[in-house]
């Protein structure tokens, strides 16, 4: 079908135009500027209709459907806003499960729009044909919050509004709607509808007034900042809170930028590999103060750090969905507020004179510092490069992240600052998903060209999805670097099978390509480094000329965490075993 002719957005006189030319157009008017997809029949009027505002809006083609959805979360994230990708039914849409799948867990705003098959082959098992109703059906232990399918192109603007509404209130998260290849090539005169505002949720007064009690009634106060949905100026409130109360503040489990690392008050990161200190620390508190998280597995140490579902410390518990509170845990207190509310509203809360704690904030912190010393490894440690790229990528540099074992040097070893000094400046997974860090990198690099983008993979993590490197080329991306940390194994499997099964290896041996030669096959630079001397010249060198770099990491085997590695792992599982029953 041809198309109309250019028109100004918004046109409100009775000119029909395609459904597929109205859904950008509704995207546009949300302050949509860049989407992620991978292009499929199903939705070619859409397409169409981005090459129609091409001026307003950039569709960015990747090679493959999670690495899109990655980078579409990881817009979420960034920007506050729902990330949007755009894939075709089928393969497409299971493809960008992992991604949305992420969304949910991290609570992260986000919208998937998947082609579908027409209106009159459905229940036909048609090709590709699938029922997402089903498949990603809402729910606390589903994929999406809502799931929609748009039959009417004259209701497709109240569908989108709906979706970004619905991805942005309470609990943020990914919404999906369906879009049938027929409907989006009917001709439909309908509106856009005004840019979509959240609404907010205050902490109810008296709510505050029992925290204020609460907290004066504390001895051993910890506050744990976590979940979606929070601002710069809602990191700065929580921080002149903590600063008025003179309280310890942890950040969650892959929300470390949150807080700033570097305040006198700052107690560490509250997730896997935990400072054992830190553990101790929240086993002894009689007050956590649990701001934004939903408190999962990770953060609360399989639910034993807070034990479920009434734990030993009195737990004060805020969060933006209802639902949450009270889902796990029996907490003393559930406050239900938007973040950006919550922490302007705990900084109204008036301090005492004095408090009790301060000694126990002054031990937080240096339990915290002692951790940043690490023991050195030769011939590469892995300590000393994140402390080197801590020392010389720019501040406000954005570092990625998927999953596996040499990320918890990353989250040991580098401080994040808070978000009202630069936004977001982590993006990891907290479902643990990997292949997540390289895409988003790639789409901080395209979004947010200004700020130097850091991505930290492992070998098994990197090749989940590094064909991106070639949406990163192909897009111009400019200050990104990409640290690949090879030691030929999944790691993180092989540290439990050591522990589990010591010495009886099976399946988790990787054989790989030469990453450095790779990444040169597709336009970036690259070096392989064997040595930690090797390492900042290297550095240096990417930065300066400020194009995509890799840098090939070679470890031993043997380098498993940051704290131990495989060869002590084995001993101890043999002692345990040969021990007596």
């Amino acid at each position: 079908m041809t198309t109309n002719t250019s028109r100004p957005l918004g046109n409100t006189s009775s000119s029909p135009r395609l459904a597929g030319h109205l859904l950008v157009e509704a995207l546009v008017a949300q302050g949509v500027t860049d989407v992620f997809g991978v292009p499929g029949e199903s939705y070619l009027a859409v397409l169409d209709g981005f090459h129609e505002y091409a001026d307003k809006i950039r569709f960015i083609a990747c090679r493959q459907e999670g690495g899109a959805a990655f980078m579409a979360e990881a817009q979420g994230k960034l920007t506050g806003r729902p990330g949007i990708c755009f894939v075709t039914r089928g393969p497409g849409a299971t493809n960008a499960s992992i991604g949305l799948h992420t969304a949910f867990q991290d609570s992260t705003p986000m919208i998937l729009f998947i082609g579908q098959v027409a209106s009159d082959q459905r229940d036909r098992e048609a090709f590709q044909e699938l029922d997402y109703r089903q498949m990603f059906g809402p729910g606390t232990l589903g994929f999406a919050k809502w799931v929609g399918e748009v039959q009417d192109a004259e209701r497709l603007p109240e569908y989108v509004a709906r979706a970004f509404h619905t991805a942005l209130q309470g609990r943020p998260g990914p919404v999906v709607l369906v879009l049938p290849e027929d409907m989006l090539t009917q001709l439909t005169t309908a509106p856009v509808l005004p840019r979509v505002q959240p609404a907010q949720a205050w902490p109810a007064p008296a709510a505050l007034a029992e925290l204020r009690e609460r907290l004066l009634a504390a001895k051993r106060p910890l506050v744990i900042a976590g979940g979606g949905g929070w601002t710069p100026a809602s990191c700065a409130a929580l921080q002149r809170f903590a600063e008025n109360w003179r309280l310890p503040v942890g950040c969650a489990f892959r929300f470390q930028d949150l807080f700033d690392n570097r305040h006198p008050q700052y107690a560490g990161d509250v997730g896997i590999a935990i400072n054992p200190k830190l553990a101790a620390r929240v086993r002894e508190a009689d007050l956590i103060l649990a701001v934004g998280p939903r408190l999962g597995e990770m953060t609360t140490g399989g639910y034993q750090l807070l034990q479920a579902p009434r734990p030993q410390q009195t737990l004060a518990h805020i969060h933006a969905g209802a639902e949450e509170l009270g889902r796990v845990y029996a907490a003393d207190l559930m406050i239900n507020a938007s973040m950006s509310c919550a922490a302007q509203a705990l900084e109204t809360l008036t301090p005492p004179p004095s408090v009790p704690w301060q000694t126990w904030t002054q031990a937080a912190q240096a339990d915290y510092q002692a951790n940043l010393q690490p023991q050195p490894v030769a011939p590469l440690d892995m300590a000393e490069v994140v402390k080197t790229l801590g020392r010389l990528c720019p501040e406000g540099t954005v570092f990625t992240n998927g999953a596996g074992n040499y990320s918890g040097w990353l989250h040991r070893f580098h401080q994040y600052p808070g978000l009202q000094a630069h936004g977001r400046t982590q993006l990891a997974p907290t479902s643990g998903a990997m292949g997540y860090g390289l895409p988003a990198a790639v789409a901080a690099s395209l979004l947010q060209p200004e700020r130097w983008v850091v991505n930290i993979a492992g070998d098994g993590d990197f090749l989940m999805n590094g064909q991106e490197l070639a949406t990163a080329t192909g897009y111009g991306a400019g200050k990104l670097l990409c640290v690949v940390v090879d030691n030929g194994t999944y790691g993180t499997i092989r540290m439990h099978q050591e522990r589990e099964y010591p010495g009886r290896v099976s399946g988790s041996d990787l054989f790989n390509p030469d990453f450095a030669m790779l990444a040169l096959a597709h336009g970036w630079s690259a070096q392989r480094i064997e040595r930690t001397e090797d390492f900042e010249p290297a550095l240096r060198e990417a930065l300066a000329a400020g194009r995509p770099c890799l840098l090939h990491l070679r470890l031993s085997s043997d380098v498993s965490t940051s704290r131990s590695t495989l060869s002590a792992i084995r001993e101890a599982a043999q002692q345990r075993l040969n021990q007596p029953s």
